[in-house]
């Protein structure tokens, strides 16, 4: 199944517990929406979806900040 930016949501939801609104720009770490705990997860999530391996200098606010970021970045990288 493809990685996509839906699919990105529902994880991020299910990982934070947060229950609020989150659409393709939500700002994810800057906001504080995800903690560093919660960022390890995602990225966790993405590396199997994608089936890409994740290097630590990718994982920026310009990859990384909200749900279309993560989803472009994989797409990239796949």
């Amino acid at each position: 199944m493809a990685l996509t930016t839906a699919r990105i949501i529902q994880n991020l939801q299910a990982i934070s517990g947060f229950d609020g609104p989150v659409d393709d720009d939500t700002c994810l770490f800057s906001s504080g929406l995800l903690d560093s705990v919660a960022m390890i997860s995602l990225i966790a999530f993405v590396e199997q979806e994608a089936g890409i391996e994740i290097r630590a200098d990718e994982v920026t606010l310009e990859n990384f900040d909200t749900p279309a970021r993560i989803t472009r970045f994989a797409g990239v990288r796949a």
